[in-house]
């Protein structure tokens, strides 16, 4: 092995014209012949879209807590659409569609008329938060006009917005007489818990009247009817269901509207224990958002700013079953969360995103972080659909640094991430699956080329408290 080429004078070009010196290298001496030369990476790239995968699919969450303008989010929304599916997005999230409580204001997730997508005037208006239901049959036209499926929020736990009403299950008077504008699900105290036997089922939420799943109106007029939400959000549309606070209820019931309905699913089990997360996908038969993931990121690079748990083995859903994993780096929950601890701080986005987009699991992209990080998710989405393919190996997670290996198949070399979180940029040698093989960052964010040895080994870079993305030059 020849020596390591001492670069500490050199210096990184970095992506935003940032200049740094490469002083801090890690504990390896010897690597591979890595003839460094600073060029311009794009003219060494592959061409990706050669790598195109069939299978490559990236969700969006459509929408964040208060959108605005009110009145016209679905219009908005339809204003991205082709950009999304020219980024690889394959399914857009919208919040939960039917009037609800708080009117023009609410967010859907006080659902009082699961029927009324903006037509009917109640609750103090005619549209919703989001428009109207000629306005989201728009949106949803041209999300499928540009080969987008879109999917519905749905909240089966609990309704708000109901008139007082004598229960004899309680012995008071509760707010659960609900008479739809739309004149369809119309419910009583019988339709909530608890029932005549003072039963209660997992949870209660917020202390909104909680939906009983064992009544027959219930069911059939969220999913058996003809006419049900779930047939009805259907007929106009909708290709798939995200199932809000999958703790309220027996995940039997997201099983019985999957088989009555189809479509592709996804729980909210808000749980960032990976093996709460693993028997509710197994009991349910659904893709669950993979909080176990979220909470690592979290705790790796935010609260103990140590990167040794990402190497842990079995400390996230999609570790334990990576097609049943939806991960994600922000949601609409934790973004308005004053809690540091319940979300990844704006700081270390990116280095959240490069690992779900380069790991397996189905990766969201949110909203806000699109908008705010537009180039540099473009170019980890388009790694995303082509190089993050093959066997995933750790070669390294300590506290400063993780890298990981993805095999690639077939004429597709894969990829080696390299996260950094330390205050200096960091080099550290590693045996790589390409023999003599020039290598290029695919994010820009190091303009270093290395050079592997006939045994694949050779010197890779990460830029002070980022990442970068390498394989092979074209």
């Amino acid at each position: 092995m020849k020596k390591i080429i001492n670069i500490s004078t050199k210096t990184i070009l970095l992506l935003g014209g940032l200049v740094f010196g490469l002083t801090g290298c890690s504990d390896d001496d010897d690597s591979a012949n890595t003839t460094e030369t600073i060029v311009t990476s794009q003219s060494l790239k592959m061409d990706l879209n050669q790598f195109k995968r069939e299978d490559a699919g990236i969700f969006m969450q459509a929408f964040y807590w208060d959108v605005e303008p009110r009145g016209a989010w679905y219009d908005e929304v339809s204003k991205s659409i082709e950009d999304w599916a020219a980024s690889g997005i394959d399914r857009i999230w919208l919040a939960p569609p039917g009037k609800a409580q708080s009117g023009g204001f609410s967010m859907g997730y006080d659902p009082c008329d699961y029927f009324d997508l903006g037509e009917f005037d109640q609750h103090g208006t005619v549209e919703t938060r989001f428009g109207s239901r000629q306005e989201l049959e728009n949106l949803i036209q041209k999300s499928h006009d540009n080969g987008l499926e879109v999917i519905a929020d749905i909240v089966l736990n609990h309704n708000s917005g109901g008139q007082l009403e004598a229960n004899p299950n309680t012995g008071t008077d509760t707010f659960t007489k609900f008479d739809p504008a739309s004149g369809l699900f119309p419910r009583t105290y019988d339709d909530f818990y608890p029932d005549e036997t003072g039963a209660t089922d997992e949870s209660v939420f917020g202390g909104f009247p909680d939906l009983n799943h064992t009544k027959e109106n219930v069911q059939n007029w969220l999913w058996k009817n003809e006419n049900s939400v779930a047939k009805f959000y259907k007929s106009i549309g909708f290709d798939g269901w995200r199932f809000d606070f999958v703790k309220g209820f027996a995940p039997k019931w997201v099983t019985a509207w999957n088989e009555e309905v189809g479509g592709y699913s996804v729980g909210e089990n808000f749980d960032g224990n990976e093996q709460v997360l693993k028997d509710w996908v197994d009991a349910s038969g659904s893709p669950a958002f993979d909080f176990a993931c979220f909470y690592r990121l979290d705790e790796t690079l935010d609260r103990n700013k140590d990167l040794t748990a990402l190497g842990d083995a079995g400390n996230m859903l999609r570790k334990l079953d990576p097609a049943m994993a939806v991960t994600f780096t922000a949601n609409h929950d934790t973004e308005k969360d004053e809690n540091p601890d319940n979300r990844i701080s704006y700081g270390n986005k990116l280095l959240a995103y490069s690992y779900i987009l380069t790991h397996d699991g189905y990766p969201t992209i949110f909203y806000l972080d699109y908008e705010a990080f537009k180039g540099q998710l473009k170019t980890l989405m388009e790694i995303n659909s082509t190089l993050a393919v093959g066997d995933i190996e750790i070669l390294e997670a300590s506290k400063d640094e993780y890298i990981m290996k993805r095999g690639g198949n077939g004429t597709n070399p894969g990829l080696i991430l390299y996260m950094n979180i330390s205050k200096q940029p960091k080099e550290r040698v590693v045996k790589t699956n390409w023999i003599n093989k020039k290598l290029v960052d695919y994010t820009d964010n190091t303009r270093l080329t290395p050079t592997t040895d006939a045994e694949g080994n050779t010197t890779i870079y990460a830029p002070a408290g980022g990442y970068a993305i390498w394989s092979i030059t074209k």
